[in-house]
């Protein structure tokens, strides 16, 4: 039984070793590597999932895969904070982090103009940035960073492990990169935005390809539906 158990573990890891190489080989050139191997890995196993209209949801997430739940971390104010203190509203969050030179400038600008499209309506939208950097990501480097952005933008840090317990339950990928020619590293990382709704449980992801009123659309139609359906 137990040389079952091993060969059953040794094959797995050679069919997701297998499924990283080819990410890494096929990933397209606005993918990162995270996303590239999401997206291959639920392409195997048959919850391959497509972008829909711009008055859509956003990207659903295959059935059975919860996302999002309990966290503590800190803001920039250096308050600590749970998934409690945001009971009852919606939250557009990101994973990304403040030396990001190009993709996390993107997504938070993407994001703050969805909110100032909703106008009204985006007042019951909370957004907020999570560090996946937390070594250099202190609240004081976050006070400073996220009103760049939007004036309601909020930023979460934390201790390495708190870090990695919140992405784990949003499965969210990072990995440190230490290139040669570089005196600093850099931070590999999925870039979703994610839909956060009242009750804490994810509803949509979008993709970075997606534009500001596509975001807005789906997001006032998240909340339309929320509204009819009570919840």
């Amino acid at each position: 039984m137990l040389r079952v158990i091993r060969i059953s573990s040794l094959l797995l890891l050679a069919l997701v070793a297998g499924i990283w190489a080819y990410a890494w080989v096929t990933k397209g050139p606005q993918e990162t590597l995270g996303e590239a191997f999401a997206s291959r890995l639920a392409g195997v196993f048959g919850q391959d999932m497509a972008v829909p209209s711009a008055g859509g949801g956003g990207l659903q997430t295959p059935g059975g895969i919860s996302l999002g739940g309990p966290f503590e971390l800190v803001d920039q104010s250096g308050k600590t904070v749970t998934e409690r203190d945001y009971a009852g509203r919606w939250l557009l969050v990101y994973f990304g982090f403040t030396y990001c030179p190009d993709v996390c400038p993107t997504e938070l600008g993407t994001m703050a103009s969805a909110l100032d499209i909703l106008g009204a309506a985006g007042e019951a939208v909370t957004p907020l940035l999570v560090t996946i950097d937390p070594q250099r990501d202190t609240p004081a480097a976050l006070a400073d960073y996220v009103p760049r952005f939007h004036p309601r933008l909020q930023g979460l840090t934390g201790t390495p492990e708190q870090i990695a317990a919140v992405a784990r339950r949003y499965r969210v990928y990072y990995a440190r990169v230490q290139r040669p020619e570089m005196t600093d590293y850099l931070m590999d990382h999925s870039s979703f935005i994610y839909l956060v709704g009242p009750e804490g449980r994810v509803r949509s992801l979008f993709r970075p390809e997606m534009t500001p009123e596509q975001i807005a659309a789906a997001v006032e139609g998240q909340m339309r539906a929320a509204l009819r359906a009570g919840s």
